[in-house]
């Protein structure tokens, strides 16, 4: 028997999509990621015995892990060049009122989180990662060019730029803060997988409707390039897009 009309444009509705990510932050995204894989397993290769046992060449982990972590702000500062990207970047540097409601009920575990674009456990992601890759680049390079003949801008006689209390202290720090980064990305992508849309959406650029509402009821797809961030609407409004 043939559905009755009413059925198919539920199931059309349904499946509609709405827009989230451009091309460019998809790059932006995966060129951050890889760098960032690439800097952890270097790192495990250098720091764990049985890791540096098996896959050995010292020099060569050393080399690749000090270029992608030099590397690693590349992708987004070339990034910056979209439009898209700068306004999700304000995004995520704006909190308001429903942030707090959005981290009380998480920390109770409740339902009712309030979010637009980004919930406030991503704008809370985002703000300590950035963070914590300035750290890890200024400890690294702090590391780097306190070893003698580092880069050929060693003194005379090859000793290191910087006194040594100060590699100590920067090794410290890196090696620490590293732990607590590897610890935070893997509750990020545990989240991720935890979210097939949210990939989705990432992936692909578009997620699905009903999830949009559902996840992030306070963002208008398509909008949010001006003063509001695309946050400003109505919790209570729970349509996309029908605004008279």
């Amino acid at each position: 028997m043939p559905r009755p009309p009413e059925s198919r444009s539920g199931a059309t509705t349904a499946r509609r999509r709405v827009p989230r990510f451009t091309p460019a932050e998809h790059r932006v995204h995966r060129a951050t990621a890889t760098l960032m894989a690439v800097c952890v397993l270097t790192a495990g290769c250098l720091y764990l015995p049985f890791l540096a046992e098996l896959v050995g060449r010292r020099h060569l982990m050393v080399t690749v892990h000090e270029w992608s972590g030099i590397l690693l702000p590349v992708p987004l500062l070339l990034g910056l060049g979209s439009r898209a990207l700068r306004a999700d970047l304000t995004r995520l540097n704006r909190y308001g009122p429903h942030d707090r409601q959005w981290l009380r009920a998480a920390l109770r575990r409740r339902g009712g989180r309030p979010a637009g674009k980004f919930n406030a456990g991503q704008k809370l992601y985002a703000a300590w990662i950035a963070g914590a890759v300035l750290v890890m680049l200024g400890t690294g390079l702090l590391m780097w060019f306190t070893l003698p003949q580092a880069l050929g801008f060693a003194r005379a006689g090859g000793t290191p730029i910087a006194p040594l209390v100060w590699r100590t202290g920067a090794t410290f720090v890196h090696d620490w803060l590293a732990l607590a980064v590897v610890i935070v990305i893997a509750g990020h992508v545990g989240k991720a997988y935890g979210d097939p849309e949210s990939r989705r959406g990432l992936r692909t650029g578009s997620v699905d409707a009903q999830w949009a509402r559902r996840e992030h009821p306070l963002w208008v797809p398509g909008e949010g390039d001006g003063e509001d961030g695309g946050e400003a609407r109505d919790s209570a409004n729970g349509d996309f897009g029908d605004r008279s």
